[in-house]
């Protein structure tokens, strides 16, 4: 082979390396936003009260049920989910893209199943209304044997520990009332704050029990970011996310040692692909420290 021919293999074998990797780089954003990941955590808590001991919790949020989840992704979704057997089973809002959506997520979807309760909160998208309402929302979710939590907290006696699963309206479209939902929680209570957007937290973490106490949740659940969905070097490239404090973007953190979960969602906003965000559902079970 005479030495141009040589260094022209050469340069096309580096060319097709080259469209081989932006290729790759291409795909893959589609790739992560369709494989859903499960978190399963075991979380200590200290002075549990023992009768919560071992009680099995599912978290999601930010399905987006839609044009870039389908009806097919959300009847494996449900099954996927029920599958877990969980005590109680919690969603963070955003259930498809405008209320109509959200509606018609509750209407066709199967059914929730947890062996105690399914409650969530209402995501932005959610009250992003347009001919159905929030109380129409409210309805199907109740239709769908799911309680909605808006301002409103429901209490489950679990032996002798008292269990209070409190939510409050979308942070930015509704009318969230966080200081009222805390002063209605007590101390001797286990609480569980759901709020699908974390920019919640500040005003929680400065809100009063029933008896004039702060640190009135024991444990929040939060959605809205979606991990960032696309990111670049840790900063998301939406700018709808980058406008969330980078503490609240994604993951486990603890804030007046009370763990807080950002969770980063399931399905996927704009365009359905991510980046270092992967979709994900969190399986925690309470322990006694």
């Amino acid at each position: 082979m005479s030495r141009g021919k040589h260094f022209q293999r050469k340069r096309h074998t580096k060319l097709f390396a080259v469209l081989v990797l932006l290729a790759l780089l291409t795909a893959y954003p589609f790739y992560e936003a369709y494989h859903l990941r499960q978190e399963d955590i075991t979380l200590e808590i200290a002075d549990l009260p023992a009768d919560l001991n071992g009680l099995r919790i599912v978290f999601i949020s930010d399905i987006h049920a839609g044009p870039f989840f389908s009806a097919r992704r959300v009847w494996n979704l449900v099954h996927r989910i029920n599958a877990l057997n969980a005590d109680i089973i919690l969603l963070g809002g955003d259930y498809a893209e405008d209320t109509d959506g959200a509606v018609r997520f509750f209407q066709e979807a199967p059914a929730f199943s947890a062996r105690l309760l399914t409650a969530g909160v209402v995501g932005h998208h959610d009250r992003m209304e347009r001919n159905a309402t929030l109380n129409q929302l409210q309805s199907a979710m109740v239709a769908a044997n799911v309680v909605p939590l808006v301002n409103n907290m429901i209490n489950l006696p679990l032996g002798e520990a008292k269990l209070t699963i409190a939510g409050i309206d979308d942070y930015t479209l509704g009318s969230p009332d966080v200081s009222g939902v805390a002063r209605r929680t007590k101390a001797e209570e286990f609480v569980i704050f759901l709020t699908h957007n974390p920019g919640a937290l500040p005003e929680a973490n400065a809100a009063l029990n029933q008896d004039g106490l702060p640190r009135w949740y024991n444990l929040a659940l939060c959605g809205y970011t979606h991990g960032g969905q696309v990111n670049f070097f840790g900063r998301p490239l939406i700018e709808e996310f980058r406008m969330t404090e980078s503490r609240y973007l994604s993951g486990w953190i603890e804030e007046n040692r009370v763990p807080i979960l950002i969770s980063n969602g399931v399905g996927t906003s704009y365009f359905p692909v991510r980046f270092a965000a992967r979709p994900m559902i969190h399986l925690i079970t309470l322990k006694r420290k």
